[in-house]
């Protein structure tokens, strides 16, 4: 029975990496052209600030909900299926919304990467 021999998949940086932890020799990472660095720039860029507007949609999701319960009590009173909207609120209501807001996230990130125009796809 004959083995088959194990390979590693990585990037060029994973690789100069190991490479520098074996021998000890620092090598430089390969260097972008000037207009590959620009458009990677821009890219990162664009990518941080929907990073950064997913994380502000989820923490507003997180903390709103408990606020929205608190600032409307009689919430505990109401209920659908025997079962108080205020814990179906909590229980429920984060789950589809954070998967959507992935999505968005992802979507974007991957429009971004493309260079294609920012419109919403129907």
């Amino acid at each position: 029975m004959t083995r088959q021999r194990r390979v590693t998949v990585a990037s060029p940086q994973t690789r100069l990496a190991m490479a520098r932890r074996r021998t000890g020799v620092r090598a430089e990472p390969p260097h972008l052209a000037p207009s590959d660095l620009e458009r990677a720039r821009r890219v990162h860029r664009a990518q941080l600030r929907y990073a950064v507007l997913a994380v502000g949609l989820l923490a507003a999701l997180i903390i709103g909900i408990p606020i929205v319960l608190f600032a409307f009590p009689h919430l505990d009173a109401v209920r659908l299926a025997g079962v108080p909207v205020s814990w179906l609120a909590v229980g429920l209501l984060p789950y589809p919304a954070l998967v959507l807001l992935a999505r968005w996230q992802l979507r974007s990130a991957e429009r971004t990467e493309r260079g294609g125009p920012a419109k919403r796809r129907a």
